[in-house]
């Protein structure tokens, strides 16, 4: 899908949820491999220990990198305009993560766009919230309907 393809949505419109295995030492090696991010804390055990952590943690980019993958998993990459995220907790290594995400606006910009806000959650496999964030969309609009202008 392409941004010429039409894609329109409404307010509280649901992305499929993103349902993740469980974090391996392997995908926290090659994630700090591309990232270039070698902090021992998501590698070695020990050192995630001395600093004070019951084991190693995935990145919290890894969390950001999965939410981004859910909104371009329902909307093409060339559709996404922004992404926010705020970290909340840790995923402890072996955990498993499940990402949501939520239409909460569909409005016009000043440029005349249309874009959908996307309220977007992490979640570990006990259901504590790891991440929470907000994808800006461009969608297409639905014929007929008037948008508010977004509010600056």
């Amino acid at each position: 899908m392409t941004a010429t393809d039409a894609f329109a949505t409404c307010p509280g419109a649901e992305l499929p949820a993103l349902r993740l295995p469980a974090v391996t030492p392997e995908l926290a090696a090659a994630f700090a491999g591309a990232s270039g991010d070698t902090n021992p804390i998501h590698l070695d055990p020990e050192a995630a220990r001395v600093a004070g952590l019951p084991g190693v943690i995935a990145h919290g980019m890894l969390t950001m990198a999965l939410l981004g993958r859910l909104v371009t998993s329902w909307a093409s990459q060339d559709r996404l305009r922004a992404l926010r995220t705020s970290f909340v907790a840790p995923v402890p290594g072996g955990d498993a993560i499940t990402c949501t995400g939520t239409v909460t606006d569909v409005t016009r910009t000043g440029d005349g766009d249309c874009r959908a806000v996307v309220r977007l959650v992490a979640r570990r496999s006990d259901g504590r919230t790891v991440a929470r964030g907000v994808a800006e969309v461009a969608v297409d609009p639905v014929p007929g309907e008037e948008l508010p202008d977004a509010v600056a």
